[in-house]
């Protein structure tokens, strides 16, 4: 009798892969939406906000509560990042993308079709936060999403540079946002430079928000053509997963969390001062009104293109920060770029006071050093954890940060700039010690360029 003859092994299915044009597209594309959906917020709270839905009678008031609403999308993120985190570490990275990219689109859209406070009264700035808030909560879940779609899907020693793509996303949406401002301003002009036109007031400011839509059309016909990572698809096949991606994330990973926070506050604080607080200061009258701030006294449309030159050298160093940080490492770079951060904190006032080239040259070296720190975060904070809870945890480092800095930038950039009586130095000297605080964290931390993604 013939022994029995043995089944033929099942066939091992590989894990489909993005293709890197794809991956690269789908970060970078993502991002850039939820960052212009942002800046279009962020320009609106200088221009019309203070105007249209807080009118106060004073100024500097008016934009203070207009910043406070500002800051409450970064309250909200932290959550975004906690709900959409378990989603990504529980079911996925695709999914939980496409959610996060629809909620952040409805939300500006809605904020576009919103009555003022002249029509509608405290209901108006009442809806104009729970908005905010919720464009916080999906931001909250993007930012991690993409930077995992670019690093597990990323080729052996490249990870720092396919993790600039959803950083890039920050550069190209600030220039389409504030473009699109412009191209509107232009087309309706207003005889003060320092407000805009009646007819930018009533209805132009809109626009901005209403093209969200298209953008997210386009973003998540992307964003559904991806497949899942190799690194989340092995970790599910092998029980990795884990119940509660927060609670695990806390109790064994609450180092990493407290560094990958702190890594990123000097960043934060570089970036809403370069461009929430910039337009303030750069926009004011040289003689300021009663209850006003004085400022550069450009005008909207010369300060913008002043910005949008910048923000060209922000979008170049971060794609150069990539190999640095590959080759050199993340660490090492960072402290580098740091030190760069505090210096140039303490040369505000002499560069803002050397007159037109004055000004461009601090925001050429301002954007160029926010590029340079905002680059590697995209490979650095997913590093710090393994693929179980790596959703998770980058985003809450990510988005805690956000309130630890970005949230209340802008504030406490105005309350220093009255402080110091018209002056921008203690605004400087603010960011130089925020970024003493990021140093220190680097100091204490190791490298992560070798980790292995697929733990």
């Amino acid at each position: 009798m013939s022994a029995p003859t043995a089944a033929p092994a099942a066939p091992v299915t590989a894990t489909p892969a993005n293709p890197r044009s794809r991956v690269a597209l789908a970060s970078l594309i993502g991002t850039t939406i939820e960052f212009y959906d942002f800046y279009v917020y962020a320009t609106a709270a200088v221009l019309v906000f203070p105007h249209l839905f807080f009118p106060t009678g004073d100024a500097t008031t008016a934009l203070l509560s207009s910043f406070a609403v500002f800051g409450a999308a970064m309250i909200a993120r932290p959550l975004g990042a906690v709900i959409f985190g378990h989603l990504g570490d529980k079911h996925g990275r695709k999914a939980t993308l496409v959610g996060a990219l629809l909620t952040m689109g409805i939300a500006t859209f809605l904020i576009g079709v919103l009555p003022t406070y002249a029509l509608v009264g405290w209901l108006a700035p009442l809806l104009l936060v729970i908005l905010r808030i919720a464009q916080g909560f999906a931001l909250g879940g993007e930012w991690s999403g993409a930077a995992l779609v670019a690093t597990e899907n990323a080729p052996a020693g490249k990870r720092a540079l396919f993790g600039t793509f959803p950083q890039l996303g920050a550069p190209i949406g600030f220039i389409i946002a504030n473009g699109l401002f412009l191209v509107i301003a232009a087309m309706l002009p207003s005889d003060d430079p320092s407000m805009p036109s009646q007819a930018f007031l009533d209805w132009g400011w809109r626009i901005p928000f209403l093209f969200s839509v298209v953008m997210v059309v386009v973003g998540l016909w992307v964003r559904l053509r991806l497949v899942e990572s190799t690194a989340f698809s092995n970790a599910s096949k092998q029980g990795k997963l884990t119940r509660l991606p927060l609670a695990s994330v806390f109790k064994n990973h609450w180092k990493q969390l407290v560094l990958g926070t702190f890594f990123m506050l000097a960043t934060y604080v570089l970036f809403y001062l370069m461009t929430t607080f910039s337009l303030s200061y750069g926009r004011a009258p040289i003689e300021a009104a009663e209850g006003a701030l004085p400022g550069l006294g450009y005008s909207y449309t010369t300060f913008v293109l002043m910005l949008i030159g910048g923000v060209v050298f922000f979008g170049i160093f971060t794609l150069v920060s990539g190999p640095w940080a590959d080759r050199w490492g993340r660490r090492k770079t960072l402290i580098w770029v740091t030190l760069g951060i505090i210096a140039f904190g303490l040369l505000w006032v002499p560069l803002l006071g050397a007159g037109f080239w004055g000004v461009m040259l601090w925001l050429v070296v301002g954007f160029s050093l926010m590029g340079l720190t905002f680059g590697p975060m995209g490979a650095l904070l997913p590093e710090l954890f393994p693929t179980n809870v790596r959703y998770t945890g980058s985003g809450i480092s990510y988005n805690v940060s956000s309130i630890l800095g970005a949230a209340v930038a802008p504030f406490i950039a105005v309350a220093l700039w009255q402080a110091g009586g018209g002056s921008p130095f203690w605004v400087g000297i603010y960011l130089s010690v925020m970024a003493v605080l990021t140093l220190i964290a680097l100091l204490v931390s190791k490298e992560t360029k070798d980790v292995d993604m697929n733990a």
